[in-house]
């Protein structure tokens, strides 16, 4: 019974936000006992307390621009516009463009992508952070920027990250900035 309600979300997933599920359909076909061990962290990635859904958002696309090259990141961007980001502030994150980011988006931004290059300045902007939200701000957007990066991580490591395609903001395609090298 769990396998066919869990089948059924997956579908609605891919057909709600045009996403291809088909490595999570393996897992649950294959390994049942993983699928339902991993299903929380479906969970956790939408965990946010205190920190704006921009901040959220910013952490979240930084995490999968890190490891994806279309599908992943173009489901948080699909994600962040159902959740009201503006659409300029998803543009700017995937343009990498800090000065065209309002307070909230620079904050979580700059934050993850400190954390995801092991940057040196990361502890100034976990300061930054901190300074704003608190503990749980720090907490909202590791979780985030992590959360980001999973998706992407298991789909490639269960060979289903074949596909590259262009990112689009509510049918614009944008051009998207990977991290510099």
């Amino acid at each position: 019974m769990r396998n066919w309600i869990a089948r059924r979300m997956l579908r609605a997933t891919s057909k709600r936000y045009g996403y291809d599920t088909s490595y999570l359909d393996m897992m649950l076909k294959e390994s049942p006992s993983a699928f339902f061990k991993f299903a929380p962290v479906m969970k956790a990635a939408g965990h946010r307390e205190v920190v704006p859904v921009d901040a959220s958002f910013a952490a979240k696309l930084v995490g999968a621009l890190a490891e994806d090259c279309g599908p992943c990141t173009q489901l948080c961007v699909d994600m962040a516009l159902e959740a009201g980001m503006p659409k300029d502030q998803i543009e700017a994150i995937l343009r990498r463009d800090p000065p065209a980011m309002n307070d909230a988006t620079v904050l979580g931004y700059r934050f993850a992508d400190a954390v995801v290059r092991r940057s040196q300045d990361d502890g100034e902007h976990r300061d930054a952070v901190r300074a704003e939200w608190g503990e749980k701000g720090v907490i909202d957007l590791t979780l985030a920027l992590q959360m980001g990066r999973m998706f992407p991580m298991v789909k490639a490591g269960l060979g289903y990250a074949k596909e590259c395609r262009r990112v689009t903001v509510d049918g614009h395609d944008i051009d998207v900035i990977k991290q510099a090298a």
